[in-house]
């Protein structure tokens, strides 16, 4: 069943993919789960650059992968990211369903300072 379902979020990963690209105006933030971490980026697909990159081994949550977690870095990434004079963005769930730790990540990002 787990090979099903990586299958089908990769399929649902393209078809995301294939509708958003990032800007230098308004950049992409990609995510990714795994099961002892979680991991964001900011990109701008136009140079194919990452602006900036946050994951919960950079917060000190060294194997965590839980929701607190997730919004920790969701508050992070908005933090860097407004350092760096980003507020508007493009959400890249990455063919995750949009509930529990995604969820979680974007309201973080959002009371971070992100708009999307």
């Amino acid at each position: 069943m787990s090979f099903n379902k990586n299958k089908r979020r990769l399929k649902i990963r393209k078809s995301i993919r294939s509708k958003i690209f990032g800007t230098n105006e308004r950049p992409r933030i990609s995510i990714f789960k795994s099961n002892k971490a979680i991991y964001s980026q900011i990109i701008d697909d136009d140079l194919g650059l990452t602006l900036v990159s946050c994951s919960s081994n950079d917060i000190g949550k060294f194997g965590k992968n839980n929701i607190d977690t997730s919004k920790e870095v969701g508050i992070k990434l908005a933090k860097k990211a407004t350092k760096k004079g980003i507020s508007k963005v493009l959400f890249d769930r990455g063919g995750y369903l949009y509930h529990g730790k995604i969820k979680s990540f974007a309201d973080g990002a959002r009371e971070g300072g992100l708009i999307f």
